[in-house]
């Protein structure tokens, strides 16, 4: 996973860039971002005449200005993760060099003291404002479900959750968002669409149009089946609308799926039985079509 954190400076008499690397930390820390170790910055400046040298440590503005040497090291208690070098003379000796590395080193350990003081550790929760990723993986055949007729799903997810989501050719499902919660949600509901239904499971659904002989409902994305209604309640129903109402919210049992796709439901097979109650044999899905031909006149030529 890549992390980016932008540094913005306000002010500066020194190092800016090795003073975002220690806020970085910092953040990323306190983030929750998982990094293994604090990374402090120090930039090392170098005056000399020829004769005499001097390696200074955290140079200011002007020290960069009229030296020689702007020699920037980054990295934790064990080693340097990064180096710069600008040069205003034509080179620096090796002695040179590994004083100056040796001076680094103390005041990057000096500097990890300080920042550790705030905090040592990444927090265990990543912040409710650090962006999230995640990944699915649906069958090629399947992304259609997903994306729906002029886009009109995938638009709907993402306005529904606020997240961001993102489909390759190869069904690779990138889903993004500030905070988990909605790449969460948005993961939840493609995860949905995604899941082949199969009797005897439970779900959630909401009553979609409402006919004499039941209710349609729809219990997953894009996934609508029929509610009998013999299967609404023990007792007899006379109306379907004197029970259920269009947006009501709903628990039902997958009881079976018909050679057509088409899904039969019950609400009553997760209520609980009355006492001495036998079993009905199963009604047909809808009422039988009515056969007009004929019966006006005789037989049709």
């Amino acid at each position: 996973m890549i992390h980016n954190a932008v540094g913005t400076i306000v002010e500066s008499n020194g190092s800016s860039s090795m003073a975002t690397v220690c806020a970085s930390s910092l953040a990323l820390m306190n983030a929750g971002v998982p990094i293994k170790k604090s990374v402090a910055g120090i930039a090392m400046g170098l005056i000399t005449d020829g004769k005499k040298t001097v390696i200074i440590s955290d140079i200011l503005g002007t020290e960069d200005h009229i030296g020689d040497m702007d020699f920037k090291l980054a990295g934790t208690r064990d080693g340097v993760t990064a180096v710069q070098m600008d040069l205003k003379i034509e080179g620096i000796s090796v002695d040179m060099l590994e004083k100056a590395i040796a001076q680094s080193t103390k005041g990057r350990i000096h500097i990890i003291d300080e920042m550790e003081k705030i905090i040592k550790e990444p927090a265990e929760d990543l912040s409710d404002y650090a962006p999230r990723i995640l990944t699915l993986k649906a069958p090629v055949d399947m992304i259609g479900g997903i994306i729906g007729p002029g886009g009109k799903v995938i638009k709907k997810i993402q306005a529904d959750t606020g997240a961001k989501v993102e489909i390759e050719d190869d069904g690779t499902i990138l889903i993004s968002s500030v905070g988990g919660e909605p790449a969460q949600k948005a993961k939840e509901i493609i995860e949905n669409i995604l899941k082949v239904p199969e009797a005897g499971e439970e779900y959630e659904a909401t009553v979609k149009k409402i006919m004499d002989f039941g209710a349609f409902v729809e219990f997953l994305p894009g996934k609508e089946g029929l509610v009998h209604i013999s299967k609404i309640a023990y007792e007899r129903v006379a109306k379907v609308d004197d029970v259920l109402k269009l947006g009501d919210v709903i628990k039902v049992k997958l009881l079976r799926v018909d050679n057509q796709g088409r899904y039969d439901l019950s609400i009553r097979d997760l209520l609980e039985k009355p006492e001495g109650w036998v079993d009905e044999p199963p009604r047909d899905r809808r009422p039988p079509r009515r056969d007009n031909r004929g019966g006006r006149g005789g037989n049709r030529r």
